[in-house]
C-alpha cells in the first residue's frame, strides 16, 4: 500500500516537472516577444553615394532578437547630431552586392549580418559632413510598434583635415571599429567614396 502512494507520488511529480518544462519551453520559444539587438558595429562610413550620388552613412552590424519569435522590421533611419545640427538620413537600403532598398525585414534568434545604408531624401539637396565630435543613432521601426526603436548610439569624430577632403575629392571616411581599444579610428578611403562599400 505505501509503495503504491509512493509511486503515484513519484509519477505526480514528474507529470508536474514534465507540464512545467513544457510551459516554460512554450513560453520561450512561441509567446515570449523578446527585444530587438544590434551588435557594434564594426565598420561605419561616411560619405557619397557614387561619384555625384548624395552624402550616406553605411554600417556593418549584426540585427538579432533575443527571443525565438523574431521581429520584422519596416523601416531603418539613421540620425547624427554634431553640435546644433542635426540630420536624418531616412532612405534605408541594406545588402552585401547588391544592395537594394529596405522594404520589411524579419529578424529571427539567429540573427542576421549585413551592411545598411541610409541616404538622404531626395529634397535635401546639400549637406557636408563637418568636422566635429558625432553622435550616430540608429534607428529601426518594428511591425505594429508606434514609435521607433533605438538600436545603437556611437560618437565618432572627424577632424578638420578629413572634412576638407570629403568636401574636395572623391573620398570618404571609413571608421574601422578596434576592439583592443574599444574605439572607431578614421581613415580616407578612395574606393568606399564611390559607392563600393558592399565590395
Amino acid at each position: 500500500m505505501e509503495a503504491d502512494i509512493m509511486l503515484q507520488t513519484i509519477a505526480i511529480v514528474i507529470s508536474v516537472f514534465s507540464l512545467m518544462v513544457s510551459v516554460v519551453t512554450v513560453w520561450l520559444t512561441l509567446l515570449r516577444k523578446g527585444k530587438l539587438k544590434m551588435t557594434q558595429p564594426t565598420m561605419v562610413f561616411f560619405g557619397p553615394d557614387g561619384p555625384i550620388g548624395p552624402q550616406k552613412v553605411v554600417l556593418r552590424t549584426l540585427l538579432y532578437s533575443t527571443a525565438r519569435r523574431g521581429h520584422i522590421v519596416e523601416n531603418m533611419f539613421v540620425k547624427l547630431r554634431c553640435g546644433e545640427t542635426t540630420q536624418t538620413f531616412s532612405v534605408w537600403c541594406y545588402g552585401d552586392n547588391p544592395w537594394v532598398r529596405g522594404s520589411g525585414l524579419r529578424v529571427g534568434y539567429e540573427g542576421i549580418a549585413y551592411y545598411h545604408h541610409f541616404l538622404l531624401h531626395d529634397t535635401i539637396t546639400k549637406w557636408e559632413f563637418a568636422n566635429g565630435e558625432y553622435l550616430v543613432e540608429v534607428f529601426a521601426s518594428l511591425v505594429n510598434v508606434p514609435k521607433p526603436l533605438l538600436l545603437s548610439r556611437l560618437h565618432l569624430s572627424i577632424s578638420k583635415e578629413l572634412s576638407t577632403a570629403l568636401r574636395t575629392r572623391d573620398c570618404g571616411i571609413f571608421f574601422d571599429w578596434w576592439p583592443d581599444s574599444q574605439q572607431y579610428h578614421p581613415r580616407i578611403d578612395f574606393t568606399m567614396g564611390i559607392g563600393n562599400v558592399s565590395k
